[in-house]
């Protein structure tokens, strides 16, 4: 995704329309008050849904965490009703630079939203934006989850003296893994597994299966989500390679559920030998 309107390619993720202003509505005449928030990412909506709910007034469809969570639902992460969010007039709107279109994050900017979009490559940016999107963009003090979610990661050590090498699907028909610079790569990396894509000029290639199985993977890692695949739906096309089944919530997710991940992640890993 581009750089917001008026904002410079190297400005990086911290530009937001309205930024020079704070975050209207979050301060008033030197008092706080409580933001309108909504949020078109499951990560986010998450992250704020456990630290403060109260400032969500809209998710998308795909917002599933937490459970029963009770805001109006929006559309998707790739198609939201941006009219029914300007609606709203919420203070700020919550994004990500892969996980929504750049149209619909302008269509908010003329709308006179403020909109702030995260970039997530690895653990220690997505620590780092969590930090930015509750702290800086909801006037929130540091939630304990997130220092939590910090140390869970901070004493992760690879339970292999050598990595083992691993294809990692993210969907079928067509196949498409893992690429470069992705925050699910990096988990893996640090729990001892290295995706054999990670050198690939896409983040998400497509590459057909007859290839996967000849790359010499020592594993297959397959995760839930975005493609559900199952012990019936994936394994079988890689036939003698270990399968790791894996909550893709807590590959792809960051947000809360990285205090548990890793322990997570793990433990499905290891069942794959």
């Amino acid at each position: 995704m581009g750089p917001a309107p008026g904002c410079t390619a190297g400005a990086g993720p911290s530009c937001v329309r309205g930024a020079s202003a704070a975050y209207r509505g979050v301060m008033t005449t030197g008092q706080r008050r409580t933001p309108r928030v909504v949020s078109l990412v499951p990560s986010l909506t998450e992250a704020v849904a456990a630290t403060a709910p109260e400032l969500l007034v809209g998710a998308t469809d795909w917002c599933s965490h937490p459970a029963g969570l009770d805001v109006p639902r929006l559309g998707g992460t790739k198609n939201p009703d941006t009219a029914r969010i300007a609606a709203l007039a919420p203070d700020l709107v919550l994004a990500n630079e892969e996980e929504n279109r750049a149209p619909d994050l302008g269509a908010l900017r003329a709308a006179g939203l403020d909109v702030l979009v995260t970039e997530i490559r690895d653990l220690d940016q997505a620590l780092r934006e969590l930090d930015r999107v509750l702290v800086r963009g909801c006037g929130l003090p540091r939630p304990g989850w997130l220092d939590d979610a910090a140390d869970a990661w901070r004493d992760v050590r690879a339970g292999a003296a050598e990595p083992r090498g691993a294809v990692v699907p993210i969907w079928r028909r067509p196949w498409m893994v893992l690429g470069r610079d992705t925050f699910a790569g990096d988990l893996l990396a640090r729990l001892g597994v290295a995706n054999l894509y990670a050198g690939h000029a896409d983040r998400y290639p497509r590459i057909p299966v007859e290839e996967l199985n000849a790359r010499g993977a020592d594993l297959v890692v397959l995760p839930d989500e975005p493609y559900r695949f199952t012990a019936d739906d994936g394994p079988e096309a890689f036939p003698g390679l270990p399968a790791a089944l894996v909550s893709g919530r807590h590959l792809t997710w960051y947000g809360p559920s990285l205090v548990e991940a890793a322990g997570v992640l793990r433990a499905a890993l290891e069942q794959a030998r």
